[in-house]
């Protein structure tokens, strides 16, 4: 089975509430309680997914002025135009780090940061 290079995601958290907070109020959903199956001392939240459209794309990218760095991964999450999630990062308690931005043909795209220090990015295609 051929399927998208990224499977799963994690995104650590200090303030479990703060920042289940956080992500249902900027994405509009809400996370569920989730059991992780190899600690029971571990706390988890999951998205809202679809197992029917199960991954996401990815790429490697080479850019003059930026390289590999501890915790330089960012997850962005899909939406439908990110200036509506994005306009609610810093109510939230989040940060706009580079706010939306044409990545020509590919769509738009926002870089955040959430209240637990967590760079993230919205795409969309509007």
């Amino acid at each position: 089975m051929k399927q998208n290079a990224i499977g799963w995601f994690d995104i650590y958290v200090n303030d479990m509430d703060r920042a289940a907070a956080f992500y249902q109020t900027v994405l509009n959903q809400q996370l569920e309680e989730m059991g992780d199956p190899t600690d029971s001392r571990v706390q988890m939240k999951a998205f809202e997914t679809d197992m029917e459209n199960y991954g996401a794309a990815g790429a490697l990218v080479k850019r003059e002025g930026a390289g590999p760095v501890t915790g330089g991964t960012i997850v962005y999450f899909g939406t439908e135009d990110c200036t509506a999630e994005e306009s609610r990062v810093v109510e939230a308690g989040g940060k706009v780090i580079n706010p939306k931005m044409s990545i020509g043909e590919f769509g738009f795209v926002s870089v955040c940061m959430d209240t637990e220090g967590n760079l993230f990015g919205l795409s969309s295609i509007k």
